[in-house]
């Protein structure tokens, strides 16, 4: 038993880290492509930096200490007033910057290499734990100067922690395809792996050719859906808000705040909200909390678990929040039977890996906002409306505040992504069924 992060690790160094298996079982693996993206992804930053000069310091010569500090104070000036976004080219002062840390890395590590003593194990340590901050940072610089056209490179600025520089590979479809496929035989299992009707779209992430078309450089493969112990059709509805304006529009979000008021109030509360920014999120609690006697809980304001702890127990209640609620509430029962998603979750336009890799397929001659903007979404929703139904006895709506799902052409490969609920676009149908489940949990409740 291991993880993505361990099974990552043992496909990307090339040492074995896992014991030797024939058979590798791969739970909730529509997240592998993220989380093999995560370990493969490099991180530069002044504060991480500054540490690794510190602990080299209390160990090297002064020597090699000022020549990595000078370089670390170097790289903390130009990135004070780098621009965030994608970085094609590293600029010229930036590149001499990582040229000269990495150089002065490598002295250090050249020295603390030559400076063990075994017989110490206190200062052994800290040397292992300067030793290992140091290679990091030698070899992220060293990989942000290659800029090899396999990378992305990028500058993102945190409030909290400043800038840094990121670096992570364009595609992990062949590591994929070279390292876990060829070698075992692998079984894939998620509730979510079948997107727009099949598993072709998960598979191209992953490196397959698609079913049925495998060749010398794509292993056989076969899709299986076992189907689910849920009776989608009967258990839920979607519904698709098609009169609103498309968001970002002007008035768009006035309309969707009346319409999410409207429907939390035919649900008599029990409903989680999930939004497409932390911004919405906040927005959405604040005006709402103004007009609603609903209890609304924010992401943020507690810990996960307490919020969710507090959704689960009292029925009346909101839960409102992003990414991390999109796919880790599990609440069975009253207390979460409508499920509100504020608009389509495409990746944001400036995301640096996500457009350079929608750009990568369209340059091979794919539809580049399908193979990635649309998956990416459709992933997301299939996470998202899978919050509704957690037990045989479940019964709500999904609401999608967002016209594009029912106009666009990509709507229906969306919806198809989504579990199989019985869909509408009349408003006034939905909130009928929302008053009729909320009286039917309220009058169980009381016998």
């Amino acid at each position: 038993m291991t993880n993505h992060a361990l099974l990552a690790i043992d496909a990307i160094e090339g040492a074995p880290v896992l014991p030797g298996h024939e058979v590798l079982i791969v739970d909730e693996a529509h997240e592998l492509v993220s989380r093999v993206t995560g370990v493969a992804t490099g991180e530069l930053n002044p504060g991480g930096v500054g540490r690794a000069v510190r602990r080299a310091a209390k160990i090297v010569d002064e020597k090699a200490a000022d020549a990595m500090l000078t370089a670390s104070e170097t790289f903390e000036r130009l990135m004070e007033t780098a621009e965030p976004g994608r970085l094609t080219e590293l600029p010229e002062d930036l590149a001499y910057a990582l040229v000269a840390l990495r150089d002065a890395a490598r002295t250090v590590i050249t020295v603390l290499g030559a400076t063990r003593d075994s017989s110490l194990s206190d200062e052994d340590a800290v040397r292992k734990q300067a030793l290992a901050s140091v290679e990091h940072v030698h070899e992220v610089a060293e990989r942000l100067v290659e800029s090899s056209e396999f990378d992305v490179i990028w500058c993102e600025r945190h409030d909290r922690y400043g800038s840094s520089l990121r670096v992570a590979p364009l595609s992990v479809s062949g590591l994929l395809r070279e390292k876990l496929f060829t070698e075992r035989s692998v079984v894939l299992t998620s509730a979510t792996l079948k997107l727009g009707g099949d598993f072709n779209g998960v598979g191209a992430s992953l490196g397959l050719a698609p079913e049925g078309a495998h060749g010398e450089d794509s292993p056989e493969w076969r899709g299986l859906d076992v189907g689910s112990p849920f009776d989608y059709p009967k258990q839920g509805i979607l519904y698709v808000a098609k009169h609103l304006a498309t968001p970002g529009r002007e008035g768009s979000r006035g309309d969707m705040l009346d319409e999410l008021a409207e429907l939390i109030e035919a649900a008599g509360g029990r409903t989680l909200g999930l939004f497409s920014s932390m911004r919405a999120a906040q927005a959405a609690a604040e005006e709402l909390r103004g007009r609603l006697e609903t209890p609304i809980l924010l992401q943020g304001e507690e810990t996960l678990g307490e919020l969710i702890r507090a959704f689960a127990e009292d029925a009346p209640t909101c839960l409102f929040g992003t990414l991390s609620l999109w796919q880790g509430v599990d609440v069975p029962g009253p207390s979460c039977q409508l499920v509100v998603m504020d608009r389509i979750p495409f990746p944001r336009p400036d995301d640096p890996l996500l457009s350079a890799r929608q750009k990568a397929v369209e340059e091979a001659g794919g539809n580049g906002f399908m193979a990635v903007a649309a998956t990416h979404a459709a992933l997301l929703m299939a996470q998202g409306a899978g919050r509704l139904v957690r037990a045989t006895g479940d019964r709500g709506v999904v609401a999608v505040l967002d016209p594009r799902l029912a106009k666009a052409r990509y709507g229906g490969f969306l919806r198809s992504s989504m579990p199989d609920f019985w869909t509408t676009t009349d408003r006034n149908q939905v909130r009928r069924s929302l008053a009729a489940i909320d009286a039917a949990a309220r009058n169980a409740a009381a016998s």
